[in-house]
């Protein structure tokens, strides 16, 4: 299986000014991230009481949202637009925080809210780490 790294690196395209670490791993944090909070919302759909939950799955899909399409911008970076890539990158550990924060209320009843916060805040950092080291 071909991994982000891997691809990154067979491009054409100069990614000497990026951290190629940074970016692979903000690229893998987001697909994780994605495929969590997508999960995460099914299942709180399938909670006895989900109308208690209705904000986690609302935050939930637009994490997973936001996440996905961060991922697919930071991996198209040829020739792309460096402030609209990182007001993305932005968006996405705003989004991450705020879907952690409502499922971390959740996570001693729902174990896959305690999962997704987990992988909101994983998210979040490699954002935010990807951001410090010059995005």
């Amino acid at each position: 299986m071909t991994t982000v790294k891997d691809m990154l690196r067979a491009g054409p395209a100069d990614t000497e000014a990026i951290d190629g670490e940074a970016l692979a791993r903000c690229i893998q944090e987001c697909e994780q991230c994605a495929q969590t909070c997508t999960a995460c919302a099914d299942a709180c759909l399938s909670e006895e009481h989900v109308e208690e939950l209705a904000t986690c799955v609302r935050l939930d899909l637009d994490c997973a949202d936001v996440c996905d399409i961060t991922s697919r911008l930071l991996s198209r970076h040829t020739g792309g637009r460096s402030d609209l890539t990182r007001a993305q990158v932005q968006a996405c550990a705003l989004a991450c925080a705020a879907c952690a924060t409502e499922c971390e209320r959740h996570a001693a009843m729902h174990e896959h809210c305690r999962l997704c916060a987990e992988a909101c805040r994983a998210c979040e950092r490699a954002c935010n780490d990807l951001l410090a080291a010059g995005l």
